[in-house]
């Protein structure tokens, strides 16, 4: 009965509408919605050349290359893996470099990618914008994406499928959010300590585990309608409707990450709000509510004056 009422207590402070409304404030100023699409197009512009490359450099090295990959991970059959094999397929005869100019665009859209990351925590923790003068950190930022993909990668492959990938899924949760405390850290030039991170790594680890179970559901249902329509173009619809739910995580985890590190800190300052406080604006819901509602029946007509 104490743990009980316990947690209703923990989940009623941190439910409690005034916590809530500062989340979406903080989420409205970040832009979430267009921030999460911005990343979800930076980074589907940095994947598909880079997965190109991979493919024709590393192709004899790799047991697999990333269509390979994306169709295992994905769960796809059908015109979706075929979508996906025929996107990421470099042509027959061609030779696997990609000169110069391929060489400037690919470093141009992966720097974009970073920098794209770096104003998410610059905009949630309100920091002063840095720009290209952060390029060294997003350099190292990048090599870590490719090292948490493997590592992620290795993880998926070494333990069993299972349904819906839920042993992968929770082995999953600490290593992402090791690689988004260290991405806040180094994107941010350091300027974010981990431990004020570390509420954003940790809640956006965990719903980014439960959105790949959900998407073991959707995923294939998606390629295959959008490849069945579009082509090999509705690989790429189907592969940034994706990215775009993975950042949308992300940056709302953003937002309630700033939020949770203010509130412990005024916590630690001993300006937490007390229990009738927290009863006060319930309540003030609660009777909202019922308002609204009381309000919405008497304007619907009554069943004996309808029938009249």
């Amino acid at each position: 009965m104490i743990r009980r009422e316990r947690v209703i207590r923990t989940l009623t402070f941190w439910l409690r509408p005034a916590f809530a409304l500062r989340v979406v404030y903080r989420f409205q100023r970040i832009v979430g919605f267009d921030r999460s699409m911005a990343l979800a197009s930076s980074a589907l512009t940095a994947l598909i050349p880079l997965g190109i490359l991979a493919g024709a450099v590393f192709g004899d090295v790799l047991s697999n290359d990333i269509s390979d990959e994306i169709i295992s991970r994905c769960g796809l059959t059908g015109e979706g893996a075929e979508a996906v094999k025929d996107l990421f397929s470099s042509p027959s005869g061609e030779s696997s470099s990609i000169g110069a100019v391929g060489s400037v665009f690919l470093v141009i859209s992966a720097l974009s990618f970073a920098r794209a990351a770096q104003r998410l925590f610059e905009q949630a923790w309100d920091l002063k914008p840095l720009s290209v003068r952060n390029t060294r950190n997003g350099l190292e930022w990048l090599l870590s994406v490719i090292v948490y993909a493997v590592a992620v990668g290795w993880v998926y492959a070494v333990l069993p499928p299972g349904r819906l990938g839920l042993a992968a899924a929770t082995c999953e949760v600490p290593l992402t959010a090791l690689f988004l405390v260290w991405s806040g850290w180094i994107l941010s030039a350091k300027r974010i300590g981990g431990r004020d991170l570390l509420p954003f790594g940790v809640l956006a680890a965990v719903l980014i585990a439960v959105y790949s179970v959900g998407a073991a559901v959707y995923l294939p249902r998606l390629f295959n309608t959008y490849a069945a329509r579009y082509g090999t173009v509705g690989a790429v619809f189907a592969m940034i409707s994706a990215l775009f739910g993975v950042m949308l995580v992300v940056v709302a985890s953003a937002a309630v990450g700033r939020e949770v590190r203010d509130e412990l800190a005024r916590i630690q300052q001993g300006l937490e709000p007390s229990e009738n406080e927290v009863r006060r604006q319930w309540d003030n819901v609660v009777e909202q509510a019922r308002s609204s509602w009381r309000s919405a029946r008497e304007q619907l007509p009554h069943p004996r004056n309808k029938h009249q």
